[in-house]
């Protein structure tokens, strides 16, 4: 059996009944339970539907998500989670670089980075140094003034560990972010890459070794044997070309309002639900999330 969801924002929900309805009678599919009116409803069918794709993409017009997925273990016991443009809106070293005062281009680099045209290593080395000399301090104020969490992720996160997951922050970004948002959020831990500084400003360089995609993936592998799990039993997001292998690995991989190459490589796509999507694809109603 598989369980087909269908999702809207919940700052602007419009899922209509009629629609709900008229999919599952298509795709002969069992009674609609409604995980949050207007937002989130699903439904049982015993084989994925040879049109699954086309409907999405109608769906996608009117500004609703639609996945499809095994019944079955679908509530997850490991949340691994990127962070730029994930659980939080912003992407760290465009930030950064802003404060440099060459983010224009910086974030052109991440664009094409993000959506797989360049090596991920060398962009992130070509970045980080045009950030030599910026002081250290800077970074402090980054997070206070210009980083903002991803709707729905406090949610997600309260949610999940309330029900005994485990939650771990991996990110292609830097450690002095995924602490912060780390303990902002209350992931269990946090793996990132390290701004190097010396007498109070940034070097330039990047530690090593770099995290990069390969990385992600040993991270999952790594998260799961620890606690006596396997990637079937993780729910992973992510955006970025990076991230990609770790969804496809994970048990349950979302692409998350992600880069057009990262959408295709991906089995669930969510363009218009915020992260509260994670907890209604595993089933929990608005009524059992935390906050």
């Amino acid at each position: 059996m598989f369980t087909v969801t269908l999702l809207s924002n919940p700052e602007t929900p419009n899922l209509e009944r009629e629609t709900a309805e008229t999919l599952r009678n298509a795709w002969g599919g069992g009674p609609v339970t409604w995980l949050s009116p207007g937002v989130a409803a699903e439904f049982a069918v015993a084989s994925q539907p040879d049109n699954f794709w086309q409907v999405w993409e109608d769906l996608q017009a009117l500004q609703l998500d639609l996945a499809i997925q095994p019944a079955a273990g679908r509530k997850k016991r490991l949340l691994i989670a990127d962070m730029d443009s994930t659980m939080i809106r912003q992407e760290c070293i465009d930030e950064l670089a802003d404060e440099a005062g060459v983010g224009a281009y910086v974030a052109s680099i991440t664009a094409r980075a993000m959506n797989g045209e360049l090596d991920f290593d060398a962009a992130l080395r070509e970045r980080v140094g045009l950030l030599k000399d910026l002081p250290e301090a800077v970074i402090a104020r980054v997070i206070e003034t210009r980083i903002t969490l991803m709707p729905g992720g406090p949610q997600l996160l309260a949610t999940m560990k309330a029900d005994g997951a485990y939650t771990a922050l991996v990110s292609g970004g830097f450690t002095a972010f995924t602490s912060a948002i780390a303990a902002k959020l209350g992931f269990d831990e946090n793996r990132a890459n390290t701004l190097l500084a010396a007498e109070g400003k940034l070097t330039g360089a990047v530690g090593l070794p770099i995290l990069g995609k390969e990385a992600k993936v040993e991270a999952l592998n790594d998260i799961t044997a620890r606690l006596g799990l396997s990637p079937e039993d993780a729910i992973a997001v992510g955006d970025g070309a990076n991230d990609l292998p770790m969804l496809q690995a994970a048990g349950t991989g979302v692409a998350l309002h992600a880069k057009p190459r990262v959408q295709a490589g991906a089995r669930i796509r969510i363009n218009h639900a915020d992260l509260t999507a994670l907890l209604y694809l595993q089933g929990y109603s608005r009524d059992a999330f935390a906050l």
